[in-house]
């Protein structure tokens, strides 16, 4: 028989009911890491800190041999090198990035894929230039109606060879609320590899998938783009759906807080351990629709809420915000819940509706916590 893609590519599917984490999610999650939850500490990530997600392997890049093309639908096609890049005005934006996939292993039934907890987030200052800069600089004809970015990762995916590519409507890619950066410097220093070295795009407030690693082609079109990534990944597809339907797509980030768990960990069941009194919670919240209002904590599993002490967005409109809470805390068992209400009204979830890519899933954070008295010392040895 002749061999075939599908051999090596399976259809994308739901886990069994019973059926724990697969060898190949394990490997996923091997080298795709998510944020410790004790770096949520510092508000702007350190690159090793970061998460990270590769859809197929990090390029070989030659920094200085890198060229990024624009065409299509322009008047003067142009092949830019870092040079020439570094010619155009730079820019520094402050951005939150998360993968749509944050959150998927907690989902039941549980998609196949990355299985993500809640820890696929970090933020980073990127440097670079604005993408508007470099398409008035090519000049889109009027008849383009999307950007279609090219990425040199080349994989197969349900059973489609295919390079990783993206687009955005020519409003997004064009406008400045967001702005969207052609990135080549990570809180100041040239890309880590596995964050797209030497060239990525960067658009805040949207989902990861967005933000397209190891650039090398934009592409101006007249029509929409319909590739995988595109068309057949990252869409929202609810119970009842057509499975292989067009759902709505995936954009912009939905309200999610995170606290940075509290005391110290059991190695295994990671549930917190604190002893009695004030003890202060503290971690970050952000929104891809608007400024985050309110921060709440529970500590009975969202039976009863408080209200949190939140920082202003300040002057990084797209990074996340900082909150506080003083708890006072007595022996006994806790279930720690937190949850982030955007300027637009969105609140997180207690029970997360179901999709069948596990995108979007931004319920609410639990950390099981222990609060006892301090241990007695371990006897002396004779």
């Amino acid at each position: 028989m002749e061999p075939s893609l599908s051999q090596v590519s399976t259809p994308g599917r739901v886990a069994a009911a019973d059926e724990g984490v697969s060898r190949e999610e394990l490997a996923l999650a091997a080298r795709n890491h998510g944020l410790p939850l004790e770096a949520l500490r510092y508000e702007v990530t350190p690159p090793g800190l970061h998460y990270v997600l590769v859809h197929y392997d990090i390029p070989l890049a030659d920094g200085e041999g890198w060229t990024l093309s624009v065409g299509g639908r322009v008047r003067t096609p142009l092949t830019l090198d870092p040079a020439a890049l570094r010619r155009f005005p730079a820019v520094t934006t402050r951005v939150t990035m998360e993968c749509a996939g944050n959150g998927r292993a907690l989902l039941s039934p549980r998609p196949v894929s990355q299985p993500w907890l809640v820890e696929a987030v970090g933020t980073a200052d990127w440097t670079g230039v604005p993408l508007r800069a470099v398409l008035d600089a090519a000049g889109v004809r009027a008849d383009a109606v999307e950007a279609v970015f090219t990425g040199a990762d080349h994989g197969v995916e349900r059973g489609v060879e295919q390079d990783y590519r993206r687009s955005l409507p020519l409003q997004v890619a064009t406008g400045d609320e967001p702005g969207v950066l052609l990135a080549y410097a990570m809180n100041g220093r040239p890309l880590p590899p596995q964050h797209g070295y030497p060239l990525r795009l960067v658009v805040p407030g949207w989902y990861g998938m967005a933000h397209v690693k190891w650039l090398r082609e934009i592409t101006l079109v007249d029509a929409p783009f319909t590739g995988f990534q595109q068309s057949v990944a990252y869409r929202y597809r609810l119970p009842g759906d057509d499975p292989d339907g067009p759902g709505e797509p995936v954009t912009r980030i939905a309200p999610r807080a995170l606290m940075v768990p509290p005391g110290f960990p059991d190695f295994m069941s990671r549930t917190r351990v604190v002893r009695p009194g004030p003890v202060r919670l503290e971690g970050r919240a952000w929104s891809g629709c608007g400024p985050v209002t309110r921060v709440e904590v529970s500590a009975d599993d969202g039976t009863g809420w408080s209200e949190a002490a939140l920082a202003p967005p300040g002057a990084h409109r797209w990074a996340w915000q900082s909150w506080t809470y003083l708890w006072t805390v007595a022996p006994g068992p806790y279930a720690l819940t937190v949850r982030a209400t955007d300027a637009e009204g969105r609140v997180q979830p207690l029970q997360q509706p179901w999709n069948r890519g596990g995108f979007g899933n931004n319920l609410v954070q639990r950390v099981p916590v222990l609060c006892c008295r301090a241990a007695d010392p371990p006897p002396a040895s004779p």
